[in-house]
């Protein structure tokens, strides 16, 4: 990307100034070689939300941004009711609430490596996985409403989980304000039998090693320890969270025109948070997050019970688990006030820092978990919220390592076998039903993801606490 459309404003900060129909100005977050190697696109996305009415402060990217539908994946914008302010589909993504929970396993490298192999095989074998997959449990219409309505709550209450994780759950493992009746039965359907499976693409089930400590006094708060072994679990809404961000996209194109609003990119599409629609979306959305936070729950105890089969005095608690592909109503201090916002982060994480009261006493003290997932077979990293946050982009963080190449393009240059024979050189393991899907998420597809939360530090979205390599990778 050219640099010099930027005002730079520090070593990882580089601001657009407003023009055109620009409200506010646009902010990325990125040091000097992420910002020239990010695709144009990033610019002028970052700079057509920044047109959208009510839109408040500035439109923000993260470290980890590239280009994506309407929004820029890594885009973070709040708006607020009072003054026009809309919510966008696009802005939350078409996978509501996919996110990330990382579960501590009391285990040491060690131990997992005497079973590697049988244990890949078993977690392959019990967790379904790719495009289309089906698991165990098929929800009629009462219960897919109940699962709706409560979230990771429902999964617990029929023992798919555990009591003690709903605190560690963004929301308490619920969100509030879901409308199950404005979720189509179309979508309804499409996730009849997907609840606990992990799905496609980026998703995946990953056993990881702790391999660097960089904050000791964090680390040891959260319970994690050079050497240990963790599980991450990324997923989000599958099929359901899909249809619904596809029917109200549509719908919003026209809302959008009916309310007068001038559109700059119709992938932008959006209502005002007061129509109807725009109220429709939300109740719709926030029960695609309960249906997230459902999943990943049941994922985890499906994970929970392989483990105590090789361990069978395996504990795994959970560490925290956070969405980054949704719309908060949040209370935010813009010109010394607080306002209600609605804060769209769409493939950017929640990052309160320290004393934030939403957090869990255990919490306070460290700030929230803020979990990045490198690439498949590369490293990912535990952080936590920055207190300064608040301030730089309404509390976000960089969620990934964020794509360097389309998955097209990465089909072009790598074989999936290929792939899984060299990371097995390396001693990691991985299974997936569909070497296609490896090759597009091939570690050289994605940027480092070291450099990524480098400089989310430096920015001040968060602080590093840990860094982790796979020992063993299920993807879809």
């Amino acid at each position: 990307m050219d640099t010099s459309q930027f005002t730079r404003i520090d070593a990882t900060t580089w601001r657009i100034e407003p023009h055109g129909a620009m409200r506010v100005p646009a902010i990325i977050y990125a040091d000097e070689n992420l910002i020239r190697d990010m695709d144009a696109k990033v610019y002028e996305q970052a700079a057509n939300v920044a047109t959208l009415p009510g839109i408040i402060q500035a439109s923000y990217a993260m470290p980890d941004a590239h280009w994506g539908y309407g929004f820029p994946i890594g885009g973070v914008a709040a708006f607020d009711p009072d003054k026009g302010g809309v919510v966008s589909a696009g802005g939350v993504g078409f996978d509501i609430s996919c996110g990330v929970r990382t579960m501590l396993t009391g285990l040491k490298i060690s131990e997992v490596l005497a079973v590697q192999k049988s244990l890949a095989e078993s977690l392959f074998r019990q967790i379904p996985a790719g495009v289309g997959s089906h698991g165990a449990i098929t929800l009629d219409a009462g219960e897919m409403d109940a699962m709706l309505a409560a979230g990771a709550l429902w999964a617990v209450e029929r023992s798919w989980g555990a009591a003690a994780d709903l605190e560690r759950i963004e929301e308490n493992g619920r969100m509030a304000g879901a409308r199950p009746d404005f979720v189509s039965e179309r979508a309804k359907e499409r996730q009849r039998c997907e609840m606990g499976t992990l799905g496609s693409g980026n998703h995946y089930l990953e056993v990881q090693g702790v391999l660097e400590i960089f904050d000791e006094k964090v680390a040891r708060a959260l319970g994690v320890s050079l050497d240990d072994v963790v599980v991450t679990i990324h997923c989000g809404s599958r099929g359901l969270g899909h249809q619904i961000g596809t029917e109200f996209l549509k719908e919003m194109v026209v809302a959008a025109e009916s309310s007068g609003i001038e559109l700059v990119d119709r992938e932008l599409a959006c209502a005002p948070i007061n129509s109807e629609v725009g109220q429709r979306y939300l109740g719709a959305m926030r029960a695609a997050i309960n249906c997230a936070l459902a999943n990943r729950e049941i994922l985890g105890h499906y994970t929970r019970r392989i483990f105590t089969h090789y361990f069978p005095d395996c504990d795994l608690r959970l560490l925290f688990d956070v969405s980054h592909n949704t719309c908060k109503v949040e209370p935010h201090r813009v010109d010394g006030k607080l306002r209600e916002l609605f804060v769209h982060r769409k493939g950017a994480t929640r990052a309160f820092g320290p004393g934030h009261e939403s957090l869990p006493a255990a919490l306070r003290p460290t700030g929230q978990p803020v979990l990045i997932g490198g690439s498949m077979g590369t490293g990912s990293y535990i952080l936590v919220g920055d207190a300064r946050a608040e301030a730089k982009a309404f509390a976000s963080a960089c969620h990934g390592a964020g794509r360097a190449l389309s998955r097209h393009a990465a089909l072009k240059q790598w074989s999936g076998r290929k792939v899984v024979d060299d990371l097995a050189e390396q001693g990691i393991i991985i299974k997936s039903p569909s070497m296609r899907g490896v090759a597009e998420e091939a570690p050289g597809a994605y940027k480092d993801v070291g450099t990524v939360v480098a400089a989310a530090e430096q920015a001040g979205l968060a602080r590093r606490v840990a860094r982790l390599r796979p020992l063993i990778c299920v993807k879809g």
